[in-house]
């Protein structure tokens, strides 16, 4: 194992709290985040804590409040993951969020043992998904132009156990390239101007191919981007956008109706002028239908972003197809 069972980390798990762990502290939803350290407290809004009350627990157990006066100030103690992380880090830059993160780890096939190339650390929310997918034998080469990010990012890589799988350098992407040229299975990048690292993006996959995608807030990059990997003989080239619809359960109550003829009921046909007595219904509201609906909540999460894929071709392939491009051009003339 290339972690020790009490190294903390975010990619392997251990039951009991040590000194020095990040944990997830939560009540009703609500998460946070606290390094805990022996001989040190920490106060929210459910209350005043121990570090030491914490050290030596279970995951997953309470710990209450070290006033005691009332128990039913507590939290669950969680251990973190990258999830977890996502909901509660220390924002520096705009972040991607899990329905974002689990569709780009999804459409670009990365697994345990994927070299992967992520352009824009920022505050590593994505990076710490990237290194739990790729553990224990990949690597993640992630970049900033920030030189501050970049060593931030750095510091909480090693105090989350993802040293040996992550590698943080400052460069920026659209001059300076990844130096990793042939060896990226997948390639990710967050930039302002994304056909600008496209080149370097193209360098760095595998010569046998490989995935690309590019998160943009704009269409008009995204247009850019397809643009240019059409150029390049790029081949399932997707924008996907994720938006969030959730639908909460209601429990509906329907009066219940009951049809009947309309009292006096003396109707007969063979009188002359005879009208036929009408329906009419009633209702009661001891009698009623019970049922449960779906509904969608009337405000919902909007646009974070495009998700632009494509899939560089193998090198025979594309010198294949840049060779048939090349006869048709010659042929034209």
């Amino acid at each position: 194992n290339r972690f020790s069972q009490t190294t903390m980390s975010f990619v392997k798990y251990k039951d009991i709290v040590e000194d020095g762990d990040t944990v997830i502290l939560s009540c009703v939803g609500k998460l946070s985040t606290v390094v805990v350290k022996k001989g040190e407290t920490f106060q929210n809004r459910h209350g005043f804590f121990r570090c030491d009350d914490i050290i030596g627990k279970v995951y997953g157990s309470k710990v209450y409040a070290s006033d005691r006066k009332n128990l039913t100030k507590f939290m669950h103690i969680l251990h973190v993951t990258p999830h977890f992380w996502t909901e509660t880090l220390p924002h520096r830059t705009q972040i991607i969020y899990q329905n974002d993160i689990a569709m780009i780890i999804y459409m670009l096939g990365i697994k345990p043992g994927s070299i992967v190339v992520e352009t824009g650390t920022g505050s590593g929310s994505l990076s710490h998904a990237f290194a739990r997918s790729v553990f224990p034998n990949g690597q993640l080469h992630t970049f900033d132009f920030h030189e501050g990010r970049v060593e931030k990012a750095k510091g909480e890589f090693a105090l989350h156990g993802l040293a040996d799988v992550v590698t943080s350098k400052q460069a920026d992407a659209t001059r300076d390239g990844f130096g990793v040229d042939g060896q990226a299975d997948a390639v990710f990048f967050d930039l302002p101007a994304p056909q600008l690292a496209l080149d370097f993006a193209h360098k760095a996959l595998k010569t046998t191919g490989g995935r690309l995608c590019s998160f943009s807030p704009c269409i008009e990059q995204v247009q850019r981007t397809c643009v240019w990997l059409h150029d390049h003989k790029y081949t399932d080239i997707k924008t996907i956008e994720v938006l969030e619809r959730k639908l909460h359960l209601k429990r509906s109550k329907v009066p219940s109706f009951q049809f009947h003829a309309a009292k006096p009921f003396n109707y007969n046909p063979e009188e002359p002028n005879a009208k036929a007595p009408k329906l009419c219904s009633t209702t009661s509201e001891k009698e009623s239908l019970d049922f449960l609906s779906n509904e969608h909540y009337v405000e919902q999460k909007g646009h974070t972003g495009y998700l632009t894929f494509a899939t560089k071709p193998h090198h025979l392939v594309l010198a294949q197809s840049t060779a048939n491009a090349d006869k048709e051009a010659t042929k034209s003339q």
